[in-house]
């Protein structure tokens, strides 16, 4: 809508701050009614973090040229970014539980509005600095609540300068860059002319790619997918001119397809959508082989791998198994949420109960940071129960105390 009201035919007379106002306009009806063009933004409540983001844009250009105070629309905080999960569960430990770091200059005339925005955000935060005199304060808080920090501000005065930082991220991308510098394939490995990257998360993980044989790890994966950039900068500091990439995820896919054009290697996409499925098409792998081949039957390997994760929600949201609450373990079976479950171990079985059958062999136990040694021993007491081998593997992965692959 906002591209819509930019290219009509301007009014005659119209200055820049007049069709700023009109393209602003716009785009915030625009964001309020991205939850009925997408389903799953209606779901999970949200609008689009995009949409979001471009309107905040707006909001500034708005005020630069006007001088104004532009209020920010209610939408903005419920943009699909605010609602995600911190990825690396080590990052934990760096800084404090409160996610978001929250900065501006406030301006008021009003001489108590320091200590009053203090005592607002003791409510709602910590790490808080507020000083200044003379009508500015310089102020900055630790946490999850944005809007409330910033419209405690506007209530007193004229936030300016504002600054959103995203501490978690922040971190996850320190960690993701110490993770993959420290990463060396296998000696075997190293310096063929075929070569794969994988992209993954959680330190077991990683190495399980390394003993398969992978040259490089991109980290990342589920709320956390790595731009076209990070998969680039790791497929060129490879030493294959040849190089297979599993995206093991289904959206980090379409991401993987844009590297043929940005790099004179030959790039070859698996589509592998999980870390089993990857995993899977890593012993289909063949460094000395026809690379056309090879892939042929990485993607034969993928395709035969059945695969189920475990995770918990952290809103409601609507599903094909159902309505979920925050809080409630959901079984993912092929991508698609098939169980809803009170705890860790019944969601597992739930799922192990949808991937296993009379011609499963072996299922493949990726244990994540947040599994539990009695959950894992109910799972392994199924498989035992169905006369299905075990093979239990740290993966150290977030999010996800389980995956599943089944052969």
């Amino acid at each position: 809508a906002a591209g819509a009201a930019a290219s009509t035919d301007t009014p005659a007379g119209e200055d820049l701050a007049e069709f700023l106002l009109r393209v602003y306009t716009r785009a915030e009806q625009a964001l309020a009614e991205t939850p009925e063009l997408l389903p799953v933004l209606k779901q999970a409540g949200v609008v689009d973090a995009g949409g979001a983001g471009f309107l905040l844009l707006l909001v500034a250009f708005l005020e630069e040229v006007t001088g104004e105070e532009v209020a920010l629309p209610e939408a903005i905080f419920r943009a699909a970014a605010v609602h995600l999960t911190p990825a690396l569960d080590q990052v934990r430990s760096d800084i404090s539980g409160l996610r978001f770091e929250v900065m501006f200059l406030l301006r008021s005339e009003d001489e108590t509005a320091g200590d009053r925005l203090r005592t607002e955000w003791d409510r709602i935060g910590d790490s808080i600095v507020v000083v200044g005199d003379g009508g500015v304060w310089n102020c900055h808080i630790h946490t999850d609540h944005i809007g409330a920090a910033i419209e405690a501000a506007t209530a007193l005065g004229r936030p300016e300068r504002i600054k959103v930082t995203d501490l978690l991220q922040q971190a996850a991308d320190e960690a993701h860059h110490r993770e993959e510098a420290a990463f060396t394939p296998r000696p075997e490995f190293a310096t063929q002319p075929v070569g794969v990257v994988a992209v993954g998360l959680g330190s077991g993980v990683v190495e399980l790619f390394r003993d398969a044989g992978v040259q490089g790890v991109v980290v990342g994966g589920q709320t956390m997918n790595p731009a076209v950039r990070d998969l680039l900068g790791v497929v060129e500091s490879v030493a294959a001119q040849t190089v297979v990439v599993l995206p093991n995820n289904k959206n980090i896919i379409p991401v993987a397809a844009q590297l043929d054009a940005l790099t004179t290697k030959a790039i070859h996409v698996v589509p592998t959508r999980s870390i089993p499925e990857g995993l899977a098409a890593m012993l289909a792998f063949m460094p000395k082989g026809d690379p056309v081949r090879t892939v042929a039957a990485m993607e034969a390997a993928a395709a035969r791998c059945g695969w189920g994760e475990v995770t918990q929600a952290v809103r409601d949201a609507t599903t094909p198994a159902g309505v979920i609450h925050a809080g409630d373990w959901l079984g993912i079976v092929d991508g698609e949420v098939t169980v809803v479950a009170p705890t860790s171990a019944a969601a597992a079985l739930g799922v192990l109960g949808s991937v296993v059958d009379g011609d499963s062999e072996v299922v493949t136990v990726i244990t994540g940071a947040e599994a539990e040694d009695a959950v894992t021993a109910a799972i392994t007491g199924y498989l035992e129960l169905h006369d299905v081998a075990a093979t239990v593997v740290f993966g150290g992965q977030p999010l996800y105390p389980y995956l599943f692959g089944v052969e």
